[in-house]
């Protein structure tokens, strides 16, 4: 399903009641029907830059991003000496993702209800206390390990919220046109933030301790909350709230279910998120355990990927589409550049693979990302987005344990190798289930000079053979 120049694309007047949730208990109506397909908005790889909402809102994450990177890495490489365990990263990691497996479908209810604005000026206010309360136990020297898990666990709760209503709040920033590139500048965002918050992690760790990268992050969220109340209401891209009512989420679940634009995309992240996604517990095992090497080489290596990740961005940021055989195209590369990682006999091979692994990593999270927004009813769009979360971020909770003890048992090598297989498998998978509901079939030919591989209409080759018999 397609979205367009609707309600949700248009600037709605600031309205009475923009900072209250919407009470109101409506019965009997259905969804409002999508709006005629969008074209891609002219204006090159920054073309969203030019709206001023969004403009002070991408500078507001690029400084609490860089801080976010900066505790992901300190965090990490704080958990592993405190325990000397990957399968205690991979706890923390799951931990801090589990709520959005468990509430997540409510954390996009929530978001539908709410207006975005005000909503995650609170969510990202909690997430800059939980960056504070970190600093404060680590630079006064009582941290333990448990402290970590529980500030990890209620971070995810914030993020339940935090994630649906950021990802919504991007279309009505710029609109349903500029959709795709915002998507993509968002990444670019967040990557550029990662090529400087492990380096920086990387020094503070080595020089003075976990505890200043903690405080850091904490003082960074006091940029988008800023950000977010400079903001001009009335310029925002509204669309139309869901009022409180019973089966929203089996509306939610239902709109997707029926779609299979949607949920082959989101099942297919899911894949990725659970088995693929898990370089916190690879990473910290490999420099530890196969280089030998610090904290600074695994800032190195969280740079490395970070620099293909942001290529990766800003190629989306150009492209202005977001097609399906992009999307399970780069799944399949992402999982065979993971094999030769995990196979890669000297530290030079593995670092310069993380470069690609990086790049389309980034391209599978973009293309899925903005097509199932575009793809989603405006009113559901919350819901679609927490589900689409859910399960890449939720499955983390199930394959980071996983990933993490099979890493210990059997070494990092068969742990990056199992995640990559299993990222490759899940692109072939998904592939075919969109090539048959799109009424394709797989054609070889291997005839030189012609593709060899190619999808073409079942109906095309039907025809043929009937006009040959």
């Amino acid at each position: 399903m397609s979205t367009g120049p609707g309600a949700d694309s248009a600037p709605a007047p600031n309205r009475h009641d923009d900072d209250t949730c919407t009470t109101s208990l409506q019965t009997g109506t259905a969804p409002a029907a999508p709006d005629a397909p969008v074209a891609p908005a002219k204006g090159g790889t920054f073309s969203s830059l030019r709206i001023r909402n969004y403009r002070l809102y991408a500078g507001g994450q690029v400084v609490s991003n860089a801080g976010t990177w900066m505790q992901r890495i300190a965090q990490d490489w704080l958990v592993l000496g405190l325990t000397g365990s990957s399968a205690a990263v991979g706890i923390t990691t799951a931990l801090q993702f589990l709520p959005m497996l468990l509430f997540g479908l409510y954390g996009g209810v929530i978001a539908d209800r709410c207006p975005k604005r005000p909503l995650l000026v609170g969510t990202q206010a909690a997430m800059g206390a939980t960056g504070l309360a970190l600093a404060a136990l680590t630079l006064s020297g009582h941290v333990q390990v448990w402290h970590v898990y529980l500030i990890a666990f209620v971070l995810g709760v914030v993020t339940v919220v935090d994630n649906p209503a950021r990802q919504a709040f991007v279309s009505e920033m710029v609109g349903p046109a500029d959709l795709r590139n915002a998507v993509s500048l968002n990444s670019a965002n967040f990557q550029s933030a990662r090529l400087v918050g492990p380096a920086v992690a990387g020094v503070l760790i080595t020089a003075v301790g976990s505890g200043w990268a903690f405080l850091l992050n904490g003082i960074s969220f006091a940029a988008p909350v800023a950000a977010l109340l400079m903001m001009r209401t009335s310029e925002l891209h509204r669309a139309e709230r869901a009022p409180r009512g019973k089966g929203q989420l089996r509306e939610g679940l239902r709109h997707v279910a029926e779609r299979p634009e949607l949920i082959w995309p989101i099942v297919l992240v899911g894949f990725i998120g659970t088995f693929g996604f898990n370089f916190p517990i690879w990473l910290t095992a490999f420099v530890n355990n196969v280089f030998h090497a610090g904290a600074g080489t695994y800032g190195l290596l969280n740079t490395l990927m970070a620099a293909g990740s942001l290529a990766g961005a800003l190629l989306a940021a150009r492209r202005g589409t977001s097609r399906q055989r992009l999307l399970i195209g780069a799944a399949a590369a992402f999982g065979v550049l993971e094999i030769a990682a995990a196979l890669a006999p000297e530290f030079w091979v593995f670092a310069l693979l993380l470069v690609p692994i990086g790049m389309f990593g980034l391209t599978i999270n973009v293309t899925a990302n903005s097509s199932v927004q575009l793809a989603s009813d405006p009113a559901l769009r919350g819901r679609v987005m927490s589900l689409f979360m859910m399960v890449f971020m939720g499955g983390t909770p199930l394959g980071a344990p996983l990933v993490g003890w099979a890493t210990d048992a059997y070494g990092p090598r068969v742990g990056f190798l199992a995640g990559g297989v299993i990222s490759l498998a899940a692109a072939a998978g998904v592939g075919f289930a969109l090539a048959r509901a799109g009424g394709l079939r797989l054609r070889v030919d291997l005839r030189p000079g012609r593709p060899h591989l190619t999808f073409v209409p079942r109906q095309a080759t039907a025809e043929r053979v009937t006009a040959v018999a």
